[in-house]
């Protein structure tokens, strides 16, 4: 099992790098990064990397300092890491906060920060994960700060110094703010996740469907029900994304009724009407196909097994009123 501060060092090497500086010839020829850009009066995260930790900016743009090696004239008495966590809500489900964090005994991490970066020399065969620097900061006494250049390894990623360092501080958390919902408490008392693709619109698109054949399993393990809503201005897209709306176990009754639905070989209807709302239905131990139904629209419906191709049916008013809220 992994210690907390490992965890939290992966945690931080998991947060999005801005701001790179450049490089320079050194005293020995050869190239190492220019010293870092000091600013003064350190604020906050909220305001000085508003984006960091995410993978895809969102945020209003700022002009942030050039990463670069610590001037031997600048003296860091503390390190700050911006990011983003996912955490349980206050009234359940998950949600996004953006975090900052502060650490005052940073020995260690200077030592490994003013490491130089290693070349690669092609022995050592590297991975593919990605790891991505964090957003870091260090301050002097004054509240002037820096980002230092985080030292890589011959495969082009922080230096295995670097991350033990960056377990070793005792960080603090002085802020927090929350983002947005990840998953709603209903979501999570469903079992459903908060978002989902409606794959009906997406196999039908790219024509990878055959017709509900006979060996369509007539029977099933229970299954979860899932319902989402896709809102109207993203109906017309490629992979329509449904928001959950309402699920849970369905009942045995209700899941005979659809599976019998599901088996009936009428003619798949000519229509182009996208769906506002579709159900997903998934074996509660993860073994077997996916189901997926336009509960309105064209009323179609989907069968995905694990290896043959996917099969597609259609479906009426009955089988969406079986589909109905649990």
């Amino acid at each position: 099992m992994r210690s907390s501060r490992t965890v939290l060092a992966v945690a931080l090497l998991g947060m999005a790098l801005g701001g790179c500086g450049g490089t320079e010839i050194g005293p020995d020829g050869a190239a190492e990064p220019a010293p870092a850009q000091i600013v003064d009066g350190w604020t906050s995260c909220t305001r000085e990397a508003p984006g960091a930790g995410e993978m895809v900016p969102s945020s209003p743009a700022v002009d942030e300092p050039t990463t670069g090696r610590i001037d031997p004239a600048f003296t860091p008495v503390a390190a700050v890491v911006c990011g983003r966590e996912i955490r349980p809500g206050p009234n359940g489900g998950q949600e996004q906060v953006a975090t900052e964090r502060r650490a005052n005994e940073i020995a260690a991490l200077l030592t490994a920060l003013r490491l130089p970066d290693e070349e690669a020399d092609g022995k050592v065969a590297c991975t593919l994960d990605l790891v991505i620097p964090p957003w870091l900061a260090l301050l002097d006494d004054r509240e002037r700060w820096l980002r230092p250049h985080i030292p890589t390894d011959s495969c082009d990623k922080p230096r295995a110094e670097v991350i033990a360092a960056l377990a070793g501080p005792q960080w603090t958390t002085v802020d927090t703010r929350t983002i947005r919902q990840v998953e709603s408490a209903a979501a999570e008392a469903a079992g459903c996740s908060q978002q989902w693709t409606d794959m009906v619109a997406v196999e039908t698109r790219n024509g990878r469907v055959a017709p509900v054949g006979p060996a369509a399993p007539p029977a099933a393990g229970p299954l979860r029900l899932c319902v989402y809503e896709v809102p109207a201005s993203l109906q017309d897209g490629e992979k329509p994304p449904g928001d959950f709306v309402y699920g849970g176990p369905l009942p045995p009754e209700r899941q005979a009724g659809v599976l019998r639905a599901m088996s009936n070989r009428r003619a798949v209807v000519d229509c182009a009407t996208p769906a506002s709302r579709f159900a997903v239905l998934r074996p509660l131990d993860g073994a077997g196909p996916e189901r997926y139904v336009e509960l309105d629209g064209c009323r179609r419906f989907l069968i995905a097994p694990t290896t043959d191709a996917v099969q597609l049916g259609q479906g009426d008013d009955a089988l969406a009123a079986l589909l109905g809220p649990i």
